[in-house]
């Protein structure tokens, strides 16, 4: 079984470190037989080969078990013409890798907004997203100077399933899912969206299954967020509000976060590469190495290898144990650790587990 890091910008080389040091630490722990390969995106890419994702490498990603992918500084990229290009959208397009599965849980131990245990089921191919709906140039154009076109594309066969990655999903939690749109305007699109989810649930009699609008969910994640269990949704709305349900629940450092398809997967915090504290060992590497957790169960569950859920379980307590004690915490949380030393407590937990 073989991962590739890929550990992107601004503090991805500190977070996946962190990281790659607790998969590391359980890999030898609990015979796992891991084999970790490094290559370069981002900014490393642009300066060793021209380009921030160079041909070959999504065709070399392909032929791994699991990959681990850093932040990247988009808006910093130059245009394509100059070397410029998205990596996640390639990702996830290019290897179909569907489903950002962004659960948000509340911790009894640290500061939030209201408890809460729900899992985002987000679409990721498609969308409001224009790098990722056009077989060929943008959806995004402008006609004349002063005009600005933005292209929503959204077909049954991402949605149907993405849906069925949901209801699936919810069986082996709470039993319920909630369908987010705005089909009240977007009749079309959402509604398509709406049809497809009807259409599994009706395969999942056990499922309840509830519709809400994207503007009203807002509202309701921050009213009652214990009421919900499995949110899907399209692209734009699912980033957004994953967001939202994150921070809510302790803050975006705590947010793991894979994009899976059906025979890949690849683990990707959920926040982004926060340039001004780069290489001050300030960041909170915990979405990076909750991430990793949710791929080693990703794995585990793919290649049925109990052991590999099973090691991502324990990587998921390591974190709750380290984070329960203030004096180990880092400093987003009020603590004194930096992105390493937090990382090596981790480590240590599951290497003594």
């Amino acid at each position: 079984m073989r991962i590739l890091i890929l550990p992107g910008d601004g503090i991805g080389p500190e977070i996946v470190e962190a990281g790659v040091g607790v998969l590391s630490a359980v890999n030898a722990s609990s015979n796992l037989g891991l084999h970790l390969d490094n290559d370069v995106v981002g900014f490393a890419s642009l300066e060793k080969y021209g380009t921030t994702l160079r041909d070959g490498l999504l065709d070399k990603a392909r032929s791994y078990d699991g990959i681990i992918l850093g932040p990247q500084s988009n808006m910093d990229y130059p245009p394509v013409a100059l070397g410029g290009r998205g990596i996640s959208a390639a990702f996830r397009v290019q290897l179909d890798l569907y489903a950002n599965v962004r659960p948000a849980r509340s911790r009894p131990f640290l500061p939030t907004y209201k408890p809460m245990d729900l899992v985002f089921m987000r679409e990721a191919t498609e969308g409001f997203y224009p790098d990722r709906n056009m077989y060929e140039g943008q959806g995004e154009f402008m006609p004349t100077p002063d005009t600005a076109l933005s292209m929503r594309k959204i077909t049954a066969f991402a949605c149907e399933r993405i849906a069925r990655r949901a209801f699936e999903l919810a069986v082996k939690r709470r039993k319920k899912v909630t369908a987010v749109t705005k089909v009240n305007v977007l009749k079309l699109t959402d509604g398509l969206f709406l049809d497809q989810v009807r259409k599994v649930a009706a395969e999942f009699p056990d499922v309840e299954v509830e519709e809400v609008l994207v503007d009203a969910m807002a509202a309701l994640l921050v009213r009652q967020p214990e009421h919900y269990d499995v949110i899907v949704t399209t692209n734009f709305y699912g980033d957004i509000l994953s967001d939202l349900a994150s921070e809510l629940s302790g803050g975006l450092g705590l947010a793991g976060s894979i994009m899976a398809g059906d025979s890949l997967c690849a683990a990707q915090a959920q926040h982004g590469s926060a340039p001004d504290i780069a290489g001050q060992d300030k960041a909170n590497p915990s979405s990076m190495i909750l991430s990793i957790a949710m791929l080693l169960k990703w794995m585990g569950d793919y290649h049925h290898k109990p052991e590999f859920r099973a090691a991502g379980d324990r990587i998921d307590l390591a974190v709750d144990k380290i984070l329960e004690n203030p004096a180990t915490r880092t400093a987003d949380l009020g603590g004194a650790l930096g992105t390493k030393a937090f990382g090596q407590k981790v480590a240590e937990l599951v290497s003594n587990a």
